[in-house]
């Protein structure tokens, strides 16, 4: 029943234009009545996003059970759940992108959406990084950038009406994210003063190396602890490159 009235409402915004389009209107075209409407939307604005709900409570399940060795690497992915959900019904999508330019005020409630996923993730990396200090605002600001990037991909995708895949547009976005606030947090911690100051040796890097033989071969060396993402974005381009 929320899919048929999702519809109806749909339909009659396309047809009519949103603001035109009462409650009425669509609870006539799915052949319901009014409280059937308002027992799965609060208002015509939820109608227009009717698959939030369950995204967010997906973004949130996943993560509950994401471990704790690449929070990042976990809010990068969970944003992902969000993008998938766009691109699973590409007309639709689009048609809504469209709509939301116009109306104002579905503009309006779509930030408010976009908030409650900036929240989520940013309550699961204070629940890492520390709810106070600069561990809240690291938290803060990550989830910000995820976010940011996240739509940014996401924007170019449907501005071209869905054409082509939009997890490529993200994933660059996201990989820029990661690889600026994937690096663990400086250590505040008061310096010794017996302490040698000798700056620590920075990471190792990584060293494909084509190898020549019955079929080609990347070697690939990578610090210990390296995030998987990391270390397949480097085969695949030494794959490239030969």
């Amino acid at each position: 029943m929320r899919e048929v009235l999702a519809q109806a409402a749909f339909q009659l915004f396309l047809e009519r234009g949103f603001e035109r389009t009462t409650v009425d209107d669509i609870v006539a075209r799915a052949g319901v009545g009014r409280r059937s409407f308002f027992r799965y939307f609060p208002s015509k604005e939820d109608a227009v996003f009717p698959d939030h709900e369950r995204c967010l409570a997906e973004m949130t399940e996943f993560l509950a059970a994401a471990d704790d060795s690449d929070p990042v690497g976990a809010v990068s992915d969970a944003a992902r759940i969000v993008l998938r959900m766009y691109a699973a019904n590409p007309e639709f999508s689009v048609q809504r992108y469209r709509l939301t330019r116009e109306v104002p005020g579905l503009r309006t409630y779509e930030l408010s959406v976009v908030r409650r996923y900036e929240q989520t993730l940013a309550g699961h990396l204070r629940s890492r990084f520390g709810a106070d200090g600069d561990g809240a605002l690291r938290a803060e600001v990550v989830a910000a950038s995820v976010v940011a990037a996240h739509n940014n991909g996401l924007r170019l995708w449907l501005r071209s009406g869905g054409e082509g895949d939009p997890e490529v547009a993200v994933d660059h976005a996201l990989a820029l994210v990661r690889e600026v606030w994937g690096r663990p947090a400086a250590s505040t911690a008061p310096a010794d003063p017996g302490a040698s100051a000798v700056p620590a040796a920075p990471a190792a890097p990584f060293v494909p190396l084509a190898v020549s033989g019955g079929g080609e071969v990347v070697v690939m060396v990578a610090r210990k602890g390296t995030p998987m993402w990391r270390v397949v974005q480097q085969i695949e381009a030494a794959v490239g490159e030969n």
